[in-house]
């Protein structure tokens, strides 16, 4: 491995307010190193196996914008709800730094953003 292949950085940055009260989300963008897509895949499965396990996580959705890019919109009831999951198995899998810095280019960018709207179930 050279240096250009575990050039370091801090696996998150996490941007965006608490808010006021009411439902809360994840919007956190991935971008796969080359070559490492299938790293960032199966991180995905661990990320989801976590999160089943979580009472105050609802609605999880790994998505692929482009052959690197990736991205998890997660939903919480609240704010604890979603501190609860940062400090999860999920939480633990970002903080494990080589394992962000092998497979992601750059860090992920964790967006706390507030749901306004939603549909509850699929019609």
């Amino acid at each position: 491995m050279t240096t250009q292949d575990t050039d370091e950085h801090r696996g998150v940055v996490m941007t965006g307010e608490d808010g006021e009260e009411g439902r809360k989300a994840f919007y956190i963008l991935i971008e796969a190193r080359p070559g490492r897509e299938d790293d960032v895949v199966q991180m995905l499965r661990d990320i989801r196996a976590c999160v089943e396990n979580e009472p105050s996580t609802g609605p999880w959705y790994a998505v692929r914008h482009s052959p690197t890019t990736f991205a998890i919109f997660e939903v919480f009831p609240d704010i604890a709800g979603r501190e609860a999951h940062v400090a999860g198995g999920g939480g633990d899998i970002f903080r494990d730094l080589a394992r962000m810095n092998l497979i992601l280019a750059c860090p992920a960018h964790v967006q706390k953003v507030d749901v306004l709207l939603c549909k509850a179930v699929f019609a």
